[in-house]
């Protein structure tokens, strides 16, 4: 075997964006199918997106108590652990579907979520092993894994959604299940070394001083704004196509364009923050989530969807990895697991109001609304790094507060 293939930091980032291949699928079936059998099941139908809302609740509640428990327990056993968790939630939300049950699936839901907030996990894990040169390329080939979950996750909701006659989507929760399954075996190869005994009883600096670095909150906010943009976009999107008469291969066809678009570019992601700057990186994803701002606002058909997923796919990739790296360069190695407990923290407490909100501002509003209620966010985010250009990257790193001398 090569000494490329040997290297654990290799061999770590191909078992790692495997899990994430796999557990996207899953996630990208939840994307399609969950509004739609929330609103099957709900007898408030503005309550259609709440399982899918408290999926990403479930991810911001999940963030740090894993973060704590894998700086104890190691990332293999902590990640092994989600996964089982989202097999339980899988058969939870089949029997769900099975019974008509609505709360029952959105306990599902939740569970299901607990696992997707372990899956976030895995970006930093890459980061881990890896030099600070790799550091962006680990990250972002992590997230490549999810170009497969762009074409499977889509097809296996399509071809399993009527697998059990007369229950539409359980087929969907079956294949859900057997893909955690898989993420299990997948995680058991991953060789992180666990922290001494040492670093774990060496918490480093407060983590308000290391919160109150510009360069992590500017981190936090691309992240956060990038990825909250998106969900509450994307989460409305099956119901807005619904709304106007396109069919259910129509909406899986857009949202699989907007999964690829979304995971496609990590191959090249890190070689771009490199050569370019994690900034400009980042400001390039604000600019095409204009652009998917004004293809939301042209039309409502089909390929209008399509132009305006495609582009927030693309945004969400450049803003939530050039997030991701900056906040990698904000703490210690013994600060890790804090920092990232509190980044995804943030970012996913965002994305979980952007989701539960999207139902209700789609039924009271209208799909346009929604897209023009991003545009201010977006303004933030602008702001916030072409003031950290003008800053400079060495003191928004030396744990001054925003705004500070």
């Amino acid at each position: 075997m090569s000494k490329q293939f040997r290297d654990p930091t290799i061999m770590n980032v191909g078992l790692l964006a495997t899990s994430m291949a796999l557990g996207m699928s899953a996630t990208s079936m939840m994307m399609i199918i969950s509004g739609l059998v929330g609103y099957s099941l709900a007898e408030d139908k503005s309550l259609a997106t709440l399982p899918l809302g408290l999926t990403f609740v479930a991810v911001m509640l999940t963030t740090v108590p894993a973060s704590l428990i894998m700086r104890r327990i190691g990332r293999r056993a902590g990640f092994t652990i989600g996964a089982a968790i989202g097999v339980t939630g899988a058969l939870v939300a089949g029997l769900a579907v099975w019974s008509g049950d609505f709360w029952l699936f959105v306990l599902g839901s939740a569970l299901i979520g607990v696992q997707n907030g372990v899956t976030q996990l895995y970006r930093f894990a890459a980061a881990d092993t890896a030099s600070e040169s790799f550091r962006s390329k680990a990250i972002s080939l992590v997230l490549a894994g999810g170009v497969i979950a762009a074409v499977l996750g889509p097809e296996l909701a399509n071809q399993t959604r009527t697998l059990i006659s007369g229950n539409l989507f359980l087929g969907c929760y079956i294949a859900t299940a057997a893909l955690y399954l898989m993420v299990m075996v997948v995680l058991q190869f991953i060789r992180i070394p666990n922290l001494t005994a040492a670093q774990r009883a060496d918490h480093g600096r407060p983590l308000k001083v290391i919160a109150s670095q510009p360069l992590f909150i500017v981190a936090v906010l691309s992240a956060a704004i990038g990825y909250g943009m998106m969900t509450l976009l994307m989460t409305s999107t099956p119901l807005a196509m619904d709304h106007y008469a396109h069919s259910f291969e129509d909406t899986a066809w857009v949202i699989q364009w907007h999964a690829l678009a979304m995971f496609a570019p990590s191959f090249v992601t890190g070689s771009l923050i490199k050569r370019f700057g994690v900034q400009t990186i980042i400001l390039t994803g604000c600019l095409l989530n204009v652009g998917a701002i004004a293809f939301g606002l042209i039309d409502v058909g089909v390929w209008d969807f399509w132009g305006s997923l495609a582009l927030l796919g693309l945004a969400w990739n450049f803003m939530f990895i050039g997030g991701t790296t900056l906040a990698t360069e904000c703490h210690r190695p013994e600060e890790r697991n804090k920092v990232q407990a509190l980044n995804d923290f943030v970012v996913f407490s965002v994305v979980a109001f952007a989701s539960l909100s999207s139902g209700v501002l789609h039924a009271t509003l209208g799909w346009q609304a929604v897209v023009i209620g991003v545009i201010p966010f977006l303004g933030v985010v602008v702001l916030a790094n072409l003031w950290l250009l003008a800053r400079g990257r060495d003191r928004a790193a030396d744990g001054a507060p925003l705004g500070a001398d």
